[in-house]
Parts: C-alpha cells; structure tokens; sequence
C-alpha cells in the first residue's frame, strides 16, 4: 500500500513529502486503513477528498487516482478506454474500461497537485540512487586508473557490480524495506513473490545465516578484491562461481518445487554467478598464469567482510525490530482514547473563565489550549514555543491562552514586573502585548534589554488583581509549577509535547461537534 501511495504523491509533486508520509502512516493508530491514508495526508497540509463516485462519473475522474479494487488499495491510470491498475504488490493489470467498473469498488482517493516550485525533482527517489551509486563509481574509477585491468578481470568487475547491486535489493526485501525498483522487479507475475522466497525458513543455512545472505557477501568480497588487486583476485572469483552453480540449481528447486514462488532478484544474481562460471572456460591465458600464492589478495577482503557481517547483522536486525517497535508505540500514543485516559480533570474550576489573558485565534475553535507560565521558568519558553507554532499552522482549530502562576506579593522577584507589563499592555493593546510575550519566551532577550524595550511607568490595581486571581486558581488546584498545560478544561498529561496535538485534530473537531449536537437535541 505504502509503494502506491509514495508514487501517487510523486506523480502529483508531492516530492519533499513522501518520507513524511511513511513516517506518519506507518505509525498512524488506524493503520493500514483507508482513514489513515486520509487523515495522514490532511495532516501533511495536502488537500485530498476520499468519495464513493458513481460508475456513470468513472470518466470525470483525473487521469491518476488511489481507488479501492476487487477490495485492496490500487493506483488507477486512465488511459482512453484502458485502465492500468497498480496494486499495492506492484503488480500491473491493463484492462478495459467497462471490465474495471464490474470490480470497482466505487471508492477514490484523489489529491490536489502540488504547484510549489520549491519541490524539485531531484528529491525523488531515482535521483537519490544516483547519489548513492556515484562513491561506488568513483572507486571504480580511481582503482581502473590505479591498477592495469585485463579484459577478464575487467568482465568479472562489471558483472561483480551488477550483482552487487541486486544484492542490496535483496538485502533490502530481507529486511522489509520497500523500494519502487523492488516492488516491481519482485512482482512480475502472480507467481512472483521475492518476499515469501527471501524470508523462508527453507532458505535459512544456520542461525545467523541465510542462504540469501550468501549474495551480498559474496559480491562485496568481491567487489572489494577487484578494486585493491584485480588481476589476482578475478581468478577465485570466476572459480567460486562455477563451485556454486549446484547451490543455484538448489536455490531454483527450493523456489519451484517448495515454495511455489519466484524470486526474480534470486534469479538474476543466480545468472550473474552463472556467467562469471563460464568466464573460466574462456580466458585460458590467465588462468596458466595464476599460482596459489596470488589468492591472498582475495582471502583478506573475504575475512574481514565476512567476520563483520556477523557482527553488522544483528544490529540491522535489531535496528529494523526498533523501528517497527517504534511505530507500534507510535500507533498506541497517537491512540485519541489513550491520550484522554492520561488527561486528568481538573479539581477546581470555578473563576477559570474570569481569567483575562493574552489570547490568540477564535476561543470557539474546537481545541482551546491554555498555558500558565512563568517569566522565570526555563521549560516555559519551549511550551510557550511549541504552543505558538501549534496555533499557527492550524489557526481554524486552536485557541491559545496565555495566563502566569506568579504570585504577586514576591516583590523580591525581579521577573514580577515582566508579568505585570505584559496583563498592562494587553488591557491596552493585545499586539503589542504578543509582540513583548514572544520577544521574552521566542527571541529570549535579557531582562535588562526587555525592560528597556517594553517596561511602563506604573500599573493599576486592576493588573495587580488579575495577576491574584491567576495565582490562586492555580493555588487552588494545587498547581505549584510552571507551565501548566490545560487543553479542554483538562490537564494535558505529561507523556504527551504539546506538539502532538497536531496529531489529534480531526479527533477533538469530531468530539467538539458531537457534544454540539447533543447541546442541540437537548434544547430541541
């Protein structure tokens, strides 16, 4: 689903945004459901509209569109009177239009394109191979240049690399990392399935070793080899591969005959390995030259990759486990039921809607977010922070309230007159007050060079009263630290960043229009 997905966004500009995506979905509490796809996308700030169309409307559709058929996500291109379905293996099916609409399942995910010229194609996925493939080139280079290659030694290294980077792409399927090339080369056909092949137990040597482990060591050995001593270490090379054409021929039974399944990427190395044998029958005039002594060149690269893979893989292994423990724990916090099973209520809360303080945005929107800091306090500023970019990028949803736990009466305290000029210029002039707000918990500026900015001559009693009222709510409730964070007349829990609301936004809009609906039908 993930493939089809990141190509619908690249096909629609969206460059920049695909690993965001993954990260986001993979971890999103409802996934892999439709809705997660959605909500995610709305997350990222890109417009998208999920809708059952009606087959009589299957033509007004955009060329390119996510749609749900014979009951799994598929990536839909419109072609005149064909219909190219992508599913989410990366299997192609080109049928006619009115074979479609009899599996259509009627429901579509289209997005709107991307216009921002900011996001350049260089982002995508096949320039970022290029980029990963030019230090291997670069070596190639220098070692041509360095050392003097034979046609044969010169035949081994282009093969060596062909099957080198196969190789990775096996690797990668091993360890259930998904790439475009991947998915299509290991999904040909129906029969095609790498994934159910790579990581059989029928394939497993002994623990710690897999027989398709076997492709990535044997082409960095090398690989390596090849680039330090060329002409010495072609001949072990071609000579392995003619000893492993029995272990081919296993690999092609174990794939027809047991697993009922082909592995296109096993099959292409089993090739490669398959040619560099035949290479020993052709170059006879280099073989007569090789003595025992040469191999040495090929036995030192050989120890050292292979006595680090044992120590390399289980720490992909692991890294691979992390991650996809990380979504799950991701997955549980971004949980809306879980997240108010943490907040707590709120003892006290009479006097709360008498607090006057610096506001930002509609106080009818469907999160209303209030902070009470303190001048003095560090992690202030960050809560501050992390409040104000939540409220501008979602000003439709969030309402920010600013309120202090200072008390008063502390006229030792040389922050009291910081809170006392920011209630003063907001019961004169809110922007300046926001402005003086941000300069202290964003811009982080002295005390001395804040008073000399923003300081006033006197405060009324009117300031000073409000300031009470302020501590002592907070004293009431028992709130004896800075900042304290209330989202909904609830307590925010303290195993959530206010960051993470970001992720609750359709929840709390859901939640604000139920209990609408049911104020509503009472006063019906």
């Amino acid at each position: 689903m993930l493939n089809i997905i990141k190509k619908y966004l690249n096909l629609n500009k969206y460059y920049d945004q695909k690993e965001l995506f993954e990260e986001a979905f993979l971890s999103h509490p409802n996934y892999p459901s439709l809705y997660a796809v959605t909500d995610t996308l709305s997350y990222l700030a890109i417009d998208n509209l999920a809708v059952k169309v009606p087959k009589d409307q299957f033509a007004e559709l955009p060329k390119y569109f996510l749609s749900v058929y014979k009951g799994a996500l598929a990536l839909i291109k419109k072609d005149n009177s064909a219909v190219l379905v992508e599913s989410e293996k990366g299997k192609r099916l080109t049928i006619t239009s009115d074979e479609f609409l009899r599996e259509w399942g009627q429901i579509v995910v289209v997005i709107e394109s991307n216009t921002d010229v900011k996001n350049f194609q260089i982002k995508n996925s096949y320039s970022n191979g290029v980029l990963y493939l030019l230090p291997v080139l670069l070596l190639v280079l220098l070692s041509t240049f360095s050392f003097n290659f034979s046609a044969f030694s010169f035949s081994v290294l282009g093969l060596t690399i062909i099957g080198l980077l196969v190789s990775v792409l096996i690797l990668q399927e091993k360890f259930g990392i998904k790439t475009e090339i991947g998915s299509k080369l290991c999904n040909v056909n129906a029969q095609a399935s790498c994934e159910s092949v790579i990581r059989s137990n029928k394939s497993e040597i002994f623990k710690g070793l897999s027989f398709y482990d076997l492709p990535i060591l044997f082409f960095v050995i090398n690989f390596l080899a090849l680039l330090t001593d060329p002409n010495n270490s072609s001949l072990p090379i071609v000579c392995l591969s003619l000893v492993s054409i029995p272990f081919l021929g296993y690999s092609i039974w174990l794939q027809k005959a047991i697993l009922k399944k082909w592995c296109f990427l096993c099959l292409v190395v089993s090739l490669v390995i398959l040619i560099q044998g035949t290479l020993f029958f052709s170059y006879s005039e280099s073989i007569s030259n090789f003595t025992f002594s040469n191999s040495f060149g090929y036995i030192q690269p050989s120890i050292l990759i292979i006595s680090s893979w044992f120590f390399i893989r289980p720490i992909i292994e692991r890294n691979v486990q992390l991650k996809d423990e990380l979504n799950v724990y991701k997955r549980l916090k971004r949980n809306f039921k879980v997240f108010k099973s943490f907040s707590k209520k709120i003892e006290i809360h009479e006097g709360f809607e008498k607090l006057k303080g610096i506001k930002y945005g509609d106080s009818n929107a469907s999160i209303s977010l209030t902070l009470f800091l303190s001048p003095s306090c560090g992690h202030c500023h960050k809560a501050f922070k992390d409040a104000k970019d939540l409220f501008e990028k979602n000003k439709s949803n969030v309402y920010l309230n600013i309120l202090f736990n200072v008390n008063p009466e502390n006229r030792d305290n040389e922050y009291l007159s910081i809170v006392e000029t920011l209630l003063a210029l907001n019961s004169s002039n809110e922007k300046m007050a926001k402005e003086a707000l941000e300069d202290w918990h964003i811009n982080n500026i002295s005390l001395i060079e804040w008073k000399e900015k923003w300081s006033l001559s006197s405060y009324n009693m009117i300031i000073n009263n409000q300031m009470m009222k302020q501590y002592d709510w907070c004293l009431t409730n028992k709130f004896n630290f800075t900042p304290v964070k209330i989202v909904n007349n609830k307590l925010f829990p303290d195993e959530y960043e206010l960051s993470d609301i970001k992720y609750f936004l359709n929840d709390f809009e859901e939640e604000t229009n139920t209990l609408k609906n049911k104020e509503n039908f009472q006063i019906v």
